[in-house]
């Protein structure tokens, strides 16, 4: 209990947190200081709740953590559960506060791709292999640095600054996800959202599957 409860929060503040960012500050710190906001919220939840569950709140991780072997298909679900109702209290917190202001909830920083989107710059395509890509890069970090033979100390900080570098080049293109719950909570008070968030879940699971399965195999297992 005490894990879901610690996924729970933490999916919930990272969503807060990152969207309220885009939301609330957006016009002010721009993209970089969006890409920011993710990146640190996962540094403080990563220091906060790691010790209690690992601090996957993102239903990719821990289906990459699944697929390496590191946890069961029993708790993979409940961690998925855990985060996805966290993801929406998340949202639904950001939705109260921002609907209070003069500048209104707007898109509630959610995913998406195509004309009707940020610049309108970039396709399904471009969209699809940047969530793998960028879930796969992010699962292999996040895999490398939690190994028994990896400092454990500088863990959070290694993984909330590759979430961060991640947004610097994903934002325009699809806002970032590699998280399917960051995508489906704000997507609850945005339901336009909702037309693409099939994009949002597919393509980090596999990004983290392939990441997953480099670690089973162990060819980036350090066995020496």
């Amino acid at each position: 209990m005490k894990k879901i409860v610690a996924e729970v929060i933490g999916t919930a503040a990272l969503v807060f947190l990152g969207c309220g960012a885009a939301v609330i500050a957006g016009s002010h710190i721009g993209f970089a200081g969006i890409a920011a906001a993710f990146g640190l919220a996962i540094v403080a939840m990563a220091y906060g709740i790691g010790s209690i569950s690992g601090c996957h709140i993102n239903p990719a991780v821990s289906f990459g953590v699944f697929v390496s072997g590191r946890m069961s298909a029993s708790e993979m679900i409940k961690y998925w559960i855990a985060q996805f109702i966290g993801a929406t209290i998340g949202a639904a917190i950001l939705y109260t506060i921002a609907n209070g202001g003069g500048d209104g909830v707007g898109a509630m920083g959610t995913n998406g791709w195509g004309a009707d989107y940020n610049s309108g710059a970039y396709n399904m395509q471009s969209a699809f292999i940047f969530e793998v890509v960028a879930t796969f890069l992010f699962l292999v970090t996040i895999l490398g640095v939690t190994h028994k033979k990896a400092p454990a100390a500088v863990a959070g900080l290694a993984i909330g600054l590759t979430l961060w570098v991640i947004h610097l080049v994903g934002i325009p293109i699809t806002g970032t996800s590699v998280n399917p719950a960051r995508s489906f909570g704000p997507a609850l008070f945005h339901m336009e959202a909702m037309n693409q968030i099939w994009l949002f879940i597919v393509a980090p699971l596999i990004g983290a599957g392939l990441a997953g399965m480099l670690f089973k195999t162990e060819l980036l297992e350090d066995n020496s």
